[in-house]
């Protein structure tokens, strides 16, 4: 039997209540209402239905057997009724699954939890299909409908290491779990919610956990008889009617879905023809038109009398509907049981559809979420049109020459403001009021994330979308297909090239989409991993390439860095035209680049060597996390810039002396003004370059390639030379190389409120090192314009 809501007295309150009926019986007044609680025979049940489809390894530290342990409690602890495992349906024989699952899933009584089966993890990007639902069913206390609090939903990532022999499975999985991931269910969502829900754990187990939940308010099983006598003279009270009002929701939840689910898939229901949905609207109707019908607005009670019951925001309003109160014990019961044996019918029909088509729903469902993501976490991400100006002119300069050249923007002497402390308060503000804010959704909640609001790092979003057209440019005729891209860059006589579009004419070719993660100054490898593992979860096709080249080797030239790099990407991308020649062929290729700190320049110059020269006119996107693109120059951090002199003499780091232009006397024949006057930026169909006005590693206009207040007070050479390479890379971001390009300047405001006061704070490497310890802002940004990471 299932658990039950019991929403009305005990034996007890119903002995008191047969002693007031007698009487009331014998007095010889006037008989009035007496509102009294009926017996316990409206008895309600959330079930929630977790469809656990498959378990991707991202990025596992360790290989070994791992295990999913599902739980689920109320949000309010002072409640002693658990969430408890109902029923599981094994989709699939785990047999026939993988060689890498062992045992059986299992249910433990204990702590109300289900474990799915252990599976073993050998590598990276590992697939294991699990294909189980497991149902929980959710009891209410009494009278409780209306004020149910929130559902917590955890998953709990357990880990045995492997024996020496592989295919033998520990004798028990540890009992702490390794990571934890939990979401909350708000109030809401109790009545009706069918929605993915994809679990990651954290940075040091990246994983992505493909599941759906599905919840439903049913009525639950009741053996007791009803009792005519009762219910003759005692009116149930509101109770009763918040109940049907709460299953007549459910009820059109429920239908709109599988009606909304049915028609994506462009599949009938088997038991949910068209006329069976005619029956269903009217069928409660049917039976008492005169008695029940009419008062449930004209006979239409599972569809019209649903949008008065204020569904929008999930709740019921009990002095809202008065036909509702005045219908006798009679017509509220026929009504609680008419509408429950509805949902019963609903349910079992939608279980049965979904069995059948699990992985098509998981992916509408996939859809419906990912589009919801930019509404969702616009709460943290603030927004606004950027104009990007047309040149810099220097400032002291002949103000007749200002209006003479179109387009040309003149300095001005002084600036009001400081860019970063402005970006900085307006950041702060916005967070305050997040902590002010009521979160209020019927979206299931990821508690990373809404565990703490405040906490999470604000994003200032400036981006422009340059269309072709609307630029007086010598490239009209220019076409953004990769084939003209690839017969010009096939051209100079690159077989490799050649032979990759040969094999791009044949039906089942594909776009090798490449993305290239280049770590800073003493970087590793996998510096980038948060990041690559976010643009993998958008784009699970993409081929990554984590570059090698310079790691230990950052304190030299960057021409020689960027060489290195332009030799590995080279060999890679041809290594994969080789791989997809053999199983099709592609019809183009996606280059796009990632840097961090001084691994922007490295890529940069790797863009000016002639290794890299073929696929130029195949670069997609490029997103520089802290990027120092105009240099040092008119830095503000004083620590820092201490440092950057004593690596200077005491190391001798030739990167120091580009970076600070001391490489050599000759500003104009420095490293920085030779590389912004290189094309280095133009091939790009989008820029979006990351900054911290935190980060005092990397100055702020350096990052944004934007106007430096300071350089408005120097009249020196370096003020010119600064100019003129911001010019340079201005020019490159407004030709575009597509038809659209759009760029991006995004300002990532982290919490610093948990660090406290220390050296890292002080000297601005907090906010540096942030970029790489966390993914919540690449997840908003990137989840957000999904369409520049594919």
């Amino acid at each position: 039997m299932l658990p039950r809501l019991k929403l009305f007295a005990g034996l007890n309150a119903r002995a008191a209540s047969s002693r007031r009926l007698l009487h009331a019986k014998q007095s010889t007044r006037p008989r009035r209402a007496i509102f009294l609680e009926p017996p316990a025979m409206l008895e309600t049940v959330h079930e929630v239905a977790v469809y656990i489809h498959r378990f991707h390894n991202l990025d596992l530290f360790q290989q070994g057997w791992y295990q999913i342990r599902v739980t689920m409690r109320w949000e309010d602890d002072s409640r002693c009724s658990p969430a408890t495992p109902a029923r599981v349906v094994q989709y699939e024989v785990p047999g026939s699954l993988s060689d890498s699952i062992a045992g059986v899933w299992r249910i433990d009584d204990a702590d109300h939890s289900f474990s799915t089966q252990p599976f073993r993890i050998k590598y990276a990007r590992q697939d294991v299909s699990l294909s189980v639902m497991v149902s929980f069913n959710l009891v209410v206390e009494k009278d409780e409908i209306l004020s149910t609090p929130g559902v917590i939903l955890r998953f709990d990532l357990m880990y045995a290491s492997a024996l020496e022999n592989d295919f033998e499975m520990p004798v028990s999985i540890d009992s702490s779990p390794a990571a934890v991931h939990e979401f909350r269910i708000p109030p809401k969502a109790l009545l009706g919610l069918h929605s993915y829900c994809p679990v990651h754990f954290d940075s040091f187990h990246a994983v992505l956990i493909d599941l759906s939940i599905h919840i439903v308010l049913l009525k639950a099983v009741n053996h007791s008889p009803p009792q005519k006598a009762w219910s003759q003279s005692v009116h149930m009270g509101s109770s009763a009617i918040d109940l049907v009002k709460s299953l007549l929701i459910a009820h059109g939840i429920l239908l709109e879905e599988l009606q909304n689910i049915s028609e994506t898939l462009g599949q009938k229901i088997d038991d949910l023809t068209d006329s069976q949905l005619d029956i269903i609207r009217s069928k409660m109707t049917d039976a008492d038109a005169k008695s029940f019908g009419m008062r449930m607005s004209g006979g239409k009670l599972a569809g019209g009398a649903l949008n008065s019951l204020e569904r929008s925001n999930g709740t019921v309003d009990v002095g809202n509907d008065l036909m509702l109160h005045s219908m006798s014990n009679e017509e509220l019961l026929d009504a609680f049981n008419r509408v429950g044996n509805q949902l019963s019918f609903l349910w079992n029909t939608f279980l049965k559809f979904h069995r059948n088509n699990r992985t098509k729903i998981l992916e509408h469902l996939r859809e419906v979420w990912s589009d919801d993501r930019k509404a969702e976490w616009s709460i943290w991400m603030i927004h606004s049109i950027m104009e990007v100006p047309h040149r810099y002119l220097r400032s002291g300069a002949d103000e007749s020459s200002h209006q003479s050249v179109l387009g040309k923007v003149s300095m001005p002497r002084k600036l009001s403001d400081d860019p970063a402390q402005t970006a900085i308060t307006r950041a702060e503000l916005h967070r305050k009021s997040i902590s002010q804010m009521k979160i209020n959704n019927c979206a299931i909640q990821d508690m990373y994330i809404f565990g703490d609001p405040s906490r999470v790092p604000i994003i200032l979003v400036e981006r422009h979308v340059m269309d072709l057209r609307m630029h007086a440019s010598g490239r009209a005729s220019f076409s953004g297909s990769l084939e003209k891209k690839a017969t010009s860059a096939t051209g100079t006589g690159d077989k490799a090239l050649m032979k990759l579009f040969v094999g791009g004419a044949q039906r089942n070719s594909r776009t090798l989409r490449i993305v290239v993660f280049v770590h800073g100054f003493q970087g590793h490898h996998l510096d980038l991993r948060l990041v690559r593992n976010q643009w993998l979860l958008i784009d699970p096709g993409a081929e990554c390439l984590m570059s090698e080249a310079n790691e230990e080797k950052t304190s030299g030239d960057f021409r020689e860095m960027g060489s290195r790099l332009s030799e590995e990407v080279n060999a890679f991308i041809r290594k994969k035209i080789d791989k997809y020649s053999r199983t099709g062929g592609c019809k183009g290729i996606k280059l796009s680049f990632v840097g961090h700190s001084i691994g922007n320049i490295i890529i940069r110059s790797a863009l000016t060597e002639s290794a890299m020269e073929p696929f130029l006119g195949h670069l997609h996107t490029y997103m520089s996390l802290s990027g120092p693109h105009l240099g040092y120059w008119y830095s503000s951090n004083s620590l820092f810039n201490s440092g950057l002199w004593l690596l200077k003499k005491l190391k001798g780091a030739q990167c120091i002396h580009q970076l600070t232009f001391t490489d050599d006397p000759d500003l104009q024949n420095t490293f920085f003004y030779k590389l912004c006057k290189r094309k280095t930026l133009q091939n790009f169909d989008n820029i979006v370059l990351l900054s911290s006005p935190q980060d005092g590693y990397v100055p702020y206009h350096s990052a944004r390639i934007e106007l430096c207040q300071a350089s408005s007070w120097d009249n020196s050479k370096k003020a010119l030379v600064f100019l003129e390479m911001l010019n340079n890379c201005l020019d490159q971001i407004r030709t575009p190389s597509s038809e659209r390009r759009t760029f991006m300047r995004c300002d990532i405001n982290f919490d610093s409120s948990s660090q406290g006061r220390n050296l890292n704070t002080i000297i601005g490497r907090a906010a540096h090192i942030e970029f790489l310890e966390t993914d919540v802002f690449a997840r908003f940004i990137m989840w957000s314009f999904p369409d520049l990471f594919r």
